[in-house]
This record gives C-alpha cells, structure tokens and sequence, in this order.
C-alpha cells in the first residue's frame, strides 16, 4: 500500500497549564551596571551572528562573558569580564558590541552548579541570560511552602548581581502530544508528538529526530492515529543530558527531505543545523498549534519537570534552549528553525498555552546530531501540496478523521489545525521575521471539515514523510 505522510505529534498524555510565564518580559532589561563600549559593530544575520560568536568565545577564553543578538541594529553584542580592556578591544575588532560586565562565565555556572546542587525541585528551572549578565531562576504554581522557602533562600545566598528569582502562575510540562504528527499506541492509550527534522542515521538509513521523552514513551511510531507503524526508536535520551530521540524509518526506501512543513502549502528547506544566539527571532512548527515565532531568552538551560512515573521523582533535562515561543500538548518533538532554513531545535516542554502566551525549551539540534551520529538530510524533493498529502488549502488540516493518515492529509486529529492558523504566507517573504507569527486562533480557519482533506484526501505519494509541520 501506498505509504502515508509522516505526522510526528504525541498527544494527550500531559496537561499544561493554562498560565504564561513571566519571564519574556522581565529578561528584556539590561545590567544597570553593564557599559557599552564605543567601537563600529557589524551589520549580521542571527545565524552570522552565532558564528562570529563562537569564534569571539574561543579567542577571549575565561573573559568572555555570554552573548546576544540585537535584533533591531542586527549586530551581535558580546560581553566581557570587567576590567579585561585587551579582551574588550579584541572582540570591538571582530565586528560586535562590546558590554563590560560583572559577573564571568565560570562565577554565572558555578551558580548554576549551586542551584542544582541546593534546589533540584519539580517545576523550575534555570539558565543564563546575557542581557542581565544573570542566571535567571523561574518557579512555577507548584512551587510553594517548604520548596519556595528552600529555592528562594538558595537563590539568595547566590548574591544579589548573580540571580534573579521570577514565579510563574503556570505549569512546566512536557509537551507531549506536535511538526506534522506522529502517533504511538501504548498501554492506557494513545501518544502524540511531532517530527522534528528528517536526517540520516549513521548506517546511512532515512530517520527522523523528535524529543527524547517522546522516545521513551514510545517504541514504534505511525503517521496516522490507527495505521501501522513506519518508524522505529533508534536512541532515546530522556532525562538528563539533552531531549532527543533518533527514530529510523522502517522502508530503508523512504524519502525524508530535509524541510519543515510551515502550513498552507509552504515549506521551509532546512541546510543546516545552527546554534541558537539569545536575542534572535526563531518559529516553531507543531501540528496542534502550528506555525509561531518569538526570541531565544537563554541557552544552557536546566528544567526540572515533574516525573510523569514518580510522583516525588523529578526529570531534570540539561542543556536546553530558553525561549518566549509559545507551545501546546502534541507539539513535543516540534521543529524550531530559523527563517533562512536553519534547524536550531526540537519542543521540550515549558509552561503556558498559545493563547495566553507562554515559554517552551528546546533541545539544540547540533547537539542531538553529534549524540547519535546522524546528519541532516540531501534536501529531497519538497513534496507540498496534494502531492505530499498536505492539502493545499490548509497544509494541515484534520478533517474528522484524526490523524495524518491518508484522508486527512497532514491532519493531526481534532486537536490540530496548523493550516491557515499561522500566517505561512508570512515566513518566506515578510521584511519582519516577526510578521510570522500567524494569528493564534487557528480554529476559525483551519482544519476541521474544510482541511487537508479538501485536497489532500486520497493524494499519496510514496515513501515520502515531511519534516516539522502539520
């Protein structure tokens, strides 16, 4: 039988809180201490910006303090250790910004290291952001008695320049339940998540990378919520060092381009994989809530979710990307890229909803490349519209059928409606990456009995599965 488009999405398997964090807002300010120093600061793109970063980071060594990305002046902003004016004059000379600032990496780390030492609780988290020159502390609504006393007298004791310490009405979550959905029946029911990136496993095999919790939870994936599996878990890494999985397709035969389905009949080449930089604008694909955008708020993040098997264990995840993007249940696994087709990271979890707002980590693509070996995929052919099954009207519409399966296109059940939810006319060619960020009320449009399958509904194509999307 003809194969169906991948749909990568786990759902229904965690509740999130309806609350947004409030850290977005509180991490835009500056270190009132923090200079600028005057020099010419060159004109760059995010992703020349992460670059010119690491090669700054390498030349300063202990004295360089974090970076970001200005978005407005487009220029990379580099701070060093105060009083280090050779390290200050070092990075002026190769194009940024330059901020002197109090606190250098090996004090901002050592109090991270204090945190996880003293206050590993369920439901905060923490990571350093650049722009305070601080390591920012959240807290969600479970947060409270002894463990709030316990977190808060921690943070404290790290200094008053050193950490910032916010509470959130929300709840950290991860988001299971995703790009174009994946499904998986397991004992007590269905599970949801999304595609991520189509890559090449090590042994030259098609595979694809989505979270890591998304693997545990799951063995063998469908791209429909009934249909047989296509894909098999290679490698898991959930919790701890990272949240990816490595998932190989089971027909060696399987064309996987390397591109996200942004919806609406639109796909994004994806080239390469690139590090995140704070500051920089980001969008994320998730077939439940399809195509938004925002800001990387901070890298190197640690987040404490709640054990999903214990009820007093805690899943602590390292390394993840802090952003003020928002995400829902089913987006687990989801691509996040940059609009010039660079792959940056897969949905984690985070608190607050796509309608309120809110703040998701990411596992860093890079990261989970170098871990399991894999590379990202030859291009393929792009496999839109009809001929992919993605329905040209809405990309990612469900219909009634529930599924990615062959009625319903690149539906992802009734949750999904990633379509015309987002604005992907937006992504290619809007002058402000930020006017991509759609029109959060995807249900007016989308799915539905008007989605994908209006002209996705009996177009298979063989062997082909998106990456990212409905």
């Amino acid at each position: 039988m003809p194969k169906r488009k991948a749909a990568i999405a786990v759902g229904g398997v965690a509740a999130l809180g309806a609350a947004a964090l409030l850290l977005p807002n509180a991490m835009a300010s500056q270190d009132k201490d923090a200079t600028a120093a005057a020099g010419t600061a060159k004109t760059l793109k995010a992703t020349d910006a992460s670059t010119l970063s690491a090669q700054i980071q390498k030349r300063l060594g202990t004295a360089f303090a974090g970076s970001y990305y200005e978005n407005g002046k487009q220029q990379l902003v580099v701070n060093v250790a105060r009083g280090d004016q050779n390290a200050m004059a070092q990075a002026q000379q190769a194009g940024a910004t330059v901020r002197e600032v109090d606190n250098s990496t090996t004090e901002l780390k050592a109090a991270a290291q204090t945190l996880k030492t003293k206050a590993t609780i369920p439901g905060t988290a923490w990571a350093v952001d650049p722009r305070t020159n601080r390591v920012i502390v959240s807290a969600d609504s479970t947060v409270t008695g002894a463990k709030w006393d316990r977190l808060e007298s921690t943070v404290a004791g790290l200094g008053s320049n050193m950490a910032t310490l916010r509470k959130s009405s929300g709840t950290f979550k991860t988001f299971v339940s995703g790009g174009d959905a994946i499904f998986s029946q397991v004992e007590g029911g269905n599970v949801r998540c999304s595609l991520g990136f189509n890559v090449t496993a090590s042994d030259g095999s098609p595979a694809f990378l989505t979270a890591g919790h998304c693997g545990v939870a799951a063995k063998e994936w469908s791209d429909s919520q009934t249909g047989q599996p296509i894909a098999t878990v290679d490698q898991a890494t959930f919790p701890g060092e990272g949240d990816f999985s490595l998932v190989k397709y089971d027909d060696p035969a399987t064309q996987a381009p390397s591109e996200v389905n942004a919806g609406n009949g639109q796909t994004v080449p994806i080239a390469q994989a690139v590090e995140a930089t704070v500051g920089s604008t980001v969008f994320r694909m998730g077939s439940t809530t399809g195509l938004h955008n925002g800001q990387v708020t901070g890298l190197d993040a640690t987040v404490n979710f709640q054990s999903e098997t214990d009820p007093n264990g805690v899943d602590t995840v390292t390394g993840l990307i802090q952003t003020n993007v928002c995400a829902e249940p089913g987006d687990s696994g989801g691509s996040l890229f940059t609009q010039d087709g660079g792959a940056v990271g897969l949905t984690s979890g985070g608190s607050g909803d796509c309608t309120s707002g809110g703040e998701t980590f990411f596992q860093p693509v890079t990261t989970a490349l170098a871990a399991t070996g894999a590379t990202l995929g030859d291009g393929g052919q792009a496999g839109a519209g009809g001929e992919a099954g993605a329905g040209d009207q809405a990309g990612a519409g469900a219909g009634d059928q529930a599924g990615a399966g062959d009625e319903a296109g690149a539906g992802a059940g009734d949750q999904a409606g990633a379509g015309e939810q987002v604005g992907g006319d937006e992504l290619g060619g809007a002058a402000d990456p930020s006017a991509a960020a759609g029109d959060p009320a995807a249900g007016d449009q989308a799915a539905g009995d008007q989605g994908a399958a209006q002209n996705g509904t009996g177009q298979h194509h063989k062997s082909r599965h998106h990456s990212g999307g409905n």
